[in-house]
């Protein structure tokens, strides 16, 4: 299977479980497949496969030139990707379950998820930020 097909799949899986984290936050669907350890385990061992499929493990992240030379390899950027994806996901999850806890009006949320889902670490901070306007115990990550 080429790295092409391969990443087209992996990014397209996760269209829906982000559906159902922004739509279906609480149901036993989304609780199954998104909240349980199937995505990470899952695209772990996928992660696993592409690393070990890197001839000689050349793998530098000792140095930003190194990172750049790392991601030079195919699997090596699949890789990569597939990283953001598993965390980004785990991100989101967090997220609605956090939210859930203190109780946040969701609709406030899934613009925090929309994001997380386009820019990561982006969608934590202004949902943490949001978090920061309702709760008076904001800095706990809990």
């Amino acid at each position: 299977m080429s790295g092409e097909l391969l990443f087209s799949i992996v990014t397209w899986a996760m269209v829906p479980l982000w559906l159902l984290l922004a739509v279906l936050p609480n149901a036993a669907i989304t609780r199954i497949l998104v909240h349980s350890v199937a995505p990470p385990l899952t695209l772990g061992l996928l992660y696993a496969w592409l690393y070990h499929m890197v001839p000689g493990h050349s793998v530098n992240f000792t140095s930003l030139e190194g990172v750049r030379q790392t991601f030079q390899n195919e699997n090596m950027l699949l890789a990569g990707w597939v990283h953001y994806l598993v965390f980004d996901l785990f991100v989101g999850a967090w997220i609605v379950r956090n939210a859930r806890r203190r109780e946040i009006w969701y609709p406030l949320v899934v613009p925090c998820l929309f994001l997380t889902f386009l820019m990561g670490p982006v969608g934590l901070l202004v949902y943490l930020v949001l978090r920061a306007t309702r709760d008076p115990d904001w800095f706990r990550l809990g």
